[in-house]
């Protein structure tokens, strides 16, 4: 039977997803940040250009952070809530001993 995730409880969930919800917030205003730090780059090293440039410098830059920094938040919130220690890994019997240096045998 598998164990009960932390995030059952109501009130853990609605810290952790708190938590999360401020990490994307401080993210959302470091991706702006990087935005208008690569539109000042492309402008200094291109000068006047087409617009196409700046909108696709722009949603590169942005999106791709928003959404590593989605990815990265969602392993936090189930690292830090204890979520990945109740799944049932029903395959643990079947490996060989690991000795600590990354390599199984």
């Amino acid at each position: 039977m598998p164990r009960r995730s932390p995030l059952d409880n109501p009130r853990i969930a609605a810290h952790a997803w708190q938590r999360f919800r401020r990490l994307l917030r401080r993210m959302l205003l470091l991706t702006i940040g990087a935005v208008m730090v690569a539109m000042a780059l492309v402008y200094r090293d291109v000068g006047l250009a087409s617009a196409h440039l700046f909108i696709a410098t722009a949603l590169g830059v942005g999106l791709s952070m928003l959404v590593m920094s989605l990815l990265m938040g969602l392993v936090f919130l189930s690292s830090g809530t204890g979520h990945d220690e109740s799944i049932d890994d029903s395959l643990q019997g079947d490996q060989p001993p690991d000795d600590g240096d990354g390599f199984s045998r």
